[in-house]
C-alpha cells in the first residue's frame, strides 16, 4: 500500500485516478478546493487550493500527521483558457499559470523534503497533447503545459540520486468536465472572433467524444506499480496517440491548425 495524494480530484481525470488507486488498495488523499470526493470512492477528501501556499501546505502536514510519509503525488489540478493570445488579459494569464504550473511547483516543493527523508517517491505530473504541440486559440493553456513539462526533465535529473522518479503523462481528449469549466476570453466581434469561435465548437466536439477517464487512471496506477516507469507517457483517443508518436515525422503543428481551422 503507498500514501497518494491526487491534486484536482474532485471531478474529472483526477476523481477517477483518485477513485481507481484507492480500488487498487492505496490510500489515496483526493485534494480539490473543494474537498469533495465521489460518495462510491474509497479516496479519502481533504481540502487543498493549490493556488494558495498555506492551503497546500496545510493539506499536505495533515496527510503526514496521519500517515509519516506521502509516496506517490499525481498532480492533475488545471484548468483551460480559450481565446487568442492577442485579447488575452494578463490576468487572465497569469491566474491559469497561477493553478496550472505553479500549483505543481507548489506542491512538488511541500513532498519533496519528505521524499528525500525516506529516499524514495514518485511525482506523476499530468501536462497534456498540449504540451509538445500547442493548439490554436489555447495558447495560454499550451504555455502552461510547455511549462510543466520543461520544469519536469529538469525535476527529474535533480531528484534522481534521492530515489524519487518523476514522470509525465499527456493525456488527449477525454470526456470530463473540462470543457464546461474552460474560461472563455470574449473576442467582442473582434479580428479572431469567427475563427476562434469556430475553434471552440471543434474542441468542445472531440472532447464530448473523447476517451474515457477510466484508461487515464489505469495508466497512472501500472505507473505507480512500475519499478521503473519511462518519463513520458501518452495516452487519448488512438488517433492523437499517433499524431504523437509521429510528430516529428509529420507536420503535426500544421494538421493541428488545419483541424481548428485556424
Amino acid at each position: 500500500m503507498k500514501v497518494v495524494l491526487v491534486t484536482g480530484a474532485s471531478s474529472g481525470l483526477g476523481a477517477a485516478t483518485a477513485a481507481w488507486l484507492a480500488a487498487s488498495g492505496h490510500r489515496v488523499y483526493a485534494a480539490s478546493r473543494r474537498g469533495s470526493v465521489d460518495p462510491l470512492s474509497d479516496a479519502v477528501p481533504l481540502r487543498m487550493d493549490v493556488d494558495d501556499d498555506q492551503s497546500v501546505g496545510d493539506g499536505t502536514e495533515h496527510i503526514l500527521l496521519r500517515e509519516g510519509r506521502i509516496d506517490v503525488v499525481v498532480n492533475c489540478a488545471g484548468y483551460g483558457v480559450f481565446g487568442s493570445i492577442e485579447d488575452t488579459p494578463l490576468p487572465m494569464a497569469q491566474a491559469q499559470f497561477n493553478t496550472n504550473v505553479f500549483g505543481v511547483m507548489r506542491v512538488c516543493q511541500r513532498v519533496l523534503p519528505v521524499m528525500r527523508r525516506e529516499r524514495a517517491g514518485l511525482i506523476v505530473n499530468v501536462t497534456s497533447i498540449a504540451g509538445e504541440l500547442s493548439l490554436p486559440f489555447q495558447g495560454i493553456y499550451s504555455a502552461t503545459k510547455f511549462a510543466v513539462e520543461g520544469l519536469s526533465e529538469a525535476l527529474r535529473a535533480e531528484v534522481r540520486p534521492f530515489g524519487i522518479r518523476v514522470v509525465l503523462v499527456q493525456p488527449g481528449d477525454f470526456r470530463t468536465g473540462f470543457t464546461d469549466a474552460r474560461r472563455t476570453v470574449p473576442s467582442n466581434g473582434g479580428a479572431y472572433a469567427e475563427r476562434s469561435s469556430r475553434a471552440l465548437e471543434i474542441a468542445a466536439r472531440d472532447e464530448r467524444a473523447g476517451a474515457d477517464p477510466q484508461q487515464l487512471a489505469r495508466l497512472i496506477a501500472r505507473i505507480v506499480g512500475s519499478p521503473r516507469p519511462r518519463f513520458r507517457y501518452v495516452v487519448g483517443p488512438a488517433a492523437q496517440e499517433w499524431l504523437m508518436r509521429l510528430r516529428h515525422v509529420l507536420p503535426g503543428q500544421s494538421l493541428i491548425a488545419r483541424h481548428f481551422g485556424a
